[in-house]
């Protein structure tokens, strides 16, 4: 696990609170695409169900950044893309599953008019910093 400075409220920033406005840290640089609510053979889990939909794709986030030797500890940022800003109650319930209140991320939430499928409700994708 690398050391990470979270910086939620720089000098003369509204202070953040779902986020942190800056994460610093040095290491190796991992970036994890955009993920997808689908399983291990690639089939849609949760059609129309925010909430499943979401779990999926921290798992999937999870999985993505084992594979790099790392953790949710080691995410410096995350990108949101949902199809409606409503499902974003779903992912933060998601992440909190996976990432402390003490530990969040930087973080940008983009609403988009669509998806690579239309039964997609979100994907996030990730960047982290592993120790050397």
């Amino acid at each position: 696990m690398s050391e990470l400075t979270r910086i939620p409220a720089p000098d003369g920033v509204a202070a953040a609170s779902q986020y942190s406005h800056v994460v610093l840290g040095t290491g190796r640089f991992v970036a994890i695409a955009g993920q997808l609510p689908l399983d291990e053979q690639g089939r849609l889990v949760g059609e129309g169900d925010p909430t499943a939909q979401a779990r999926q794709v921290f798992e999937n986030l999870r999985r993505c950044l084992a594979a790099a030797g790392a953790t949710f500890d080691d995410v410096v940022k995350l990108t949101f893309f949902v199809t409606d800003m409503a499902h974003m109650p779903a992912l933060r319930a998601a992440r909190a599953e996976h990432v402390p209140d003490d530990r969040l991320p930087a973080a940008s939430a983009v609403q988009v008019a669509a998806l690579v499928r239309p039964e997609f409700l979100m994907e996030v994708e990730a960047f982290a910093v592993v120790a050397p």
